[in-house]
């Protein structure tokens, strides 16, 4: 008589490998305690009698490090084992962010180091960014990256709205400083996690010839595909004018003719909401051409600046912040798939480095120009011009054939990523 084993049922997909599930486990500790430390930043310099430029000047002092750097952290991913970057600069962000809520428990913290911190903060992002997005390119692969990568987006929305939460519950019981505090344990915690990540399957990389070469080497990959550098020039305004619109329009708008800091709350809530909505849609939904479908759904950016102008009621303007959620979800996942199966893998973090560069460089001058550009057309001239330049530009990059016509490969992808069905077979041993 012949016994037939019976296969224990599979914890978890087939596309979620070992190190997938570790980078989406270190993600959303590390957003839980981010979007908490956010709005604890915020409240640390106010509480030590800074006002309302000088939360600007804090938040300025993270994101100009991010920018003078993230081309050499994308170069260095490339050249050095991904995830000793990331635990690297884990291990900076830890520092800081310890540091900063030390200051904060313990004594009067000067606005110069509170910039100082943030500053470092900053730094450790530019070098974490691009070597986490080509760590996670390479760790899935075939036809169920595009279900992989929303999965772990709505993950990392799931957690910045839960953290966002829980954050200001705990500012109000505890302080800002154990805000602080909890984060810089995130970063801990996160870092070990990401230092048990496997890179074996990876090709080692071939020396080169200096950093600038290989710096030149991912400009040319990224200026050699007209869909790649012409989305990246299209979110470098639509992201500036969006950040203009939330950061600085959202709540004028809400003080003057909706009630207060309450509605626009609730429309970001929507937003967040919405973007869960979306990763979980495209989990689902398997757009052949991706990119057209992506862009597409870069139109409905253009509604919350024209509600701002109108003004919309609040319920209305919470649904459209809702759609907008959604739809800038089914470009994310899109444009992640594209990046996937496009870039060979050993160049994946430099032209994640190119990304990142254009979608931030323009957003300090944007909010900076903001107030100008309220005094000269008036705020709802301004509105209508936010949502003007993301729809003239949506509809300039549809008329790059590439855009239209990149489709989705059902086979093996460019980035050479491990067989996720087989590595999850062995992840359910080790972490289910």
């Amino acid at each position: 008589m012949t016994s037939t084993a019976i296969a224990p049922p599979a914890r978890r997909p087939s596309w979620a490998g070992r190190n997938y599930t570790l980078l989406t486990a270190a993600a959303v500790v590390t957003n839980l305690g981010s979007q908490g430390a956010l709005i604890a930043a915020a409240f640390a310099v106010l509480q030590s009698g800074g006002g309302a430029g000088d939360v600007g000047l804090v938040a300025a002092a993270r994101t100009v490090p991010l920018v003078l750097f993230l081309l050499i952290g994308g170069a260095l991913a490339d050249r050095l084992p991904r995830h000793r970057v990331m635990v690297a600069a884990n291990t900076l962000n830890f520092l800081s962010q310890g540091a900063f809520a030390l200051l904060v428990l313990t004594g009067d913290p000067r606005l110069w180091q509170m910039m100082a911190l943030t500053a470092l903060g900053g730094v450790g992002q530019a070098f974490f960014g691009p070597a986490s997005e080509g760590m996670l390119m390479s760790s899935v692969s075939g036809a169920e990256a595009g279900r992989a990568f929303a999965f772990y987006r709505m993950a990392m929305h799931g957690a910045g709205i839960g953290g966002a939460a829980l954050g200001g519950a705990l500012i109000a019981v505890l302080g800002a400083g154990w805000v602080l505090a909890i984060d810089a344990a995130a970063f801990a915690v996160a870092g070990a996690l990401r230092a048990f990540l496997d890179v074996s399957h990876i090709p080692p990389r071939e020396a080169g010839g200096g950093m600038i070469s290989d710096l030149r080497e991912g400009w040319r990959e990224f200026v050699s595909r007209p869909w790649l550098w012409s989305i990246v020039v299209q979110f470098a305004v639509v992201n500036a004018v969006v950040a203009a619109a939330e950061a600085v329009y959202g709540p004028l708008v809400a003080r003057d003719r909706l009630g207060g800091p309450g509605p626009w709350g609730l429309a970001l809530a929507a937003f967040g909401l919405g973007t869960v909505l979306g990763a979980f849609l495209m989990m689902r939904w398997k757009p052949r051409r991706l990119l057209l479908a992506g862009s597409l759904c870069v139109f409905p950016l253009a509604l919350p600046s024209a509600a701002l102008a109108v003004p919309l009621p609040v319920g209305a303007l919470a649904a459209v912040m809702l759609l907008t959620g959604v739809a800038i979800e089914v470009f994310g996942v899109s444009w992640m798939t594209a990046l996937n199966q496009e870039i060979p893998e050993d160049k994946l973090s430099r032209v994640s480095a190119y990304d990142w560069l254009g979608s931030i460089a323009m957003v300090p001058l944007a909010t900076a120009l903001a107030g100008p550009a309220q005094s000269a057309v008036g705020r709802a001239g301004a509105l209508w011009g936010c949502s003007a330049l993301v729809v003239l530009l949506t509809a300039a990059v549809l008329c790059v054939p590439d855009v239209r016509r990149l489709t989705r490969r059902t086979g093996s992808v460019a980035s050479g990523g491990p067989d996720v069905s087989a590595d999850a077979e062995g992840a359910v041993g080790r972490l289910g």
